[in-house]
């Protein structure tokens, strides 16, 4: 917890105005860690990962990196809203999917037809 502390104070503050918004949980003994499949046994320490869990507690999405290679804050809060609004309309969010931009309605008469009312946005690298 004192890392994390020190982090919010000497770096994100620096970032972020104010520092993050929200409360940043320790971990010390693994159980959560254990719990999600990212905890390192030998180096006694969870593997950096996010979880996306919706109100129901189902994992909707996850991303587990080495520590390394840092994770995209765009993407995370992208998903986030693509996934409240799937919920919340019964609608399909594509690939890239950012709110105002066009969704899938899920019918029998899209199947197969996909590719008629969307295209990825790398549709032209292949």
């Amino acid at each position: 917890m004192e890392s994390h502390k020190s982090w919010q104070e000497e770096e994100l503050t620096k970032m972020i105005k104010g520092g993050v918004k929200f409360p940043m949980l320790s971990d010390s003994d693994g159980n959560i860690g254990r719990m999600y499949n990212v905890y390192n046994e030998k180096g006694k320490v969870d593997i950096r990962g996010r979880f996306i869990i919706n109100p129901d507690g189902v994992i909707k999405a996850m991303e587990v990196l080495s520590p390394p290679v840092g994770r995209s804050i765009e993407e995370t809060i992208r998903q986030v809203k693509a996934f409240q609004h799937v919920r919340s309309t019964g609608e399909v969010a594509p690939a890239g999917w950012e709110p105002g931009k066009p969704t899938l309605k899920p019918s029998e008469e899209l199947k197969g037809n996909v590719w008629k009312v969307w295209s990825p946005i790398y549709s032209t690298l292949y």
